[in-house]
């Protein structure tokens, strides 16, 4: 996989990011990262992993690094802002000609994700990894009616599975749910087991 260095504007804010534009470049898909503040950033190996199934499967990938992260301008802002950096990637994959535009996030990035769509967004679909039901509210998201996929694993403690049920309950919505047998919040030892669930969902859709 083959990434450009890009930047995308957010306001005075700039975000540094990695561009895989795939030709022809009809699908695409922007990819976030989990919490700043506990060392996440774009290059982490879940993420690369994420951004690596999508573009075996032909799309186009943008990951970034949120606000005050890596080498982006500005300053963490508990998740509000971060929506703002979100809604700025989408518009700049739709602004390389990207008619299809997918989100995928894991952990604090798929809460970030979760807000925006909440808020209004519309992508084609949704993809969560770990969403940290355990350790941010998602009480301000009513459904999420694009969401395709939900990946945990057994032993997550951030995102419980019994916990991402009653999430997906809540919100009345049937996105093929998969739960990987001993994997953690770090897809330690079952990170192969995590692209698999995503690749075998991206040949299907």
């Amino acid at each position: 996989m083959t990434e450009q260095h890009v930047t995308i504007s957010c306001g005075s804010i700039r975000l540094e990011g990695r561009l895989n534009e795939q030709t022809p470049g009809e699908k695409g898909v922007v990819i976030t990262h989990p919490h700043p503040l506990y060392g996440g950033n774009m290059d982490n190996p879940v993420v690369s992993r994420i951004a690596a199934a999508f573009s075996d499967a032909g799309f186009t990938t943008l990951r970034f690094n949120f606000r005050g992260t890596g080498r982006s301008t500005g300053m963490f802002d508990n998740g509000a802002g971060e929506q703002d950096d979100v809604i700025s990637a989408l518009d700049f994959l739709q602004g390389r000609g990207v008619s299809r535009v997918w989100l995928a996030g894991y952990s604090f990035g798929s809460w970030v994700n979760a807000q925006v769509l909440a808020s209004g967004r519309q992508v084609d679909d949704h993809v969560m990894v770990s969403p940290p039901a355990a350790f941010l509210s998602f009480d301000g998201v009513e459904t999420l009616p694009s969401t395709g996929l939900i990946v945990t694993g057994a032993r997550d403690d951030i995102a419980p599975p019994e916990m991402v049920r009653a999430l997906v309950s809540r919100w009345g919505i049937t996105p093929e749910t998969v739960v990987l047998d001993g994997g953690d919040h770090f897809y330690s030892g079952s990170m192969d087991q995590m692209g698999r669930a995503l690749s075998g969902y991206l040949s299907r859709s």
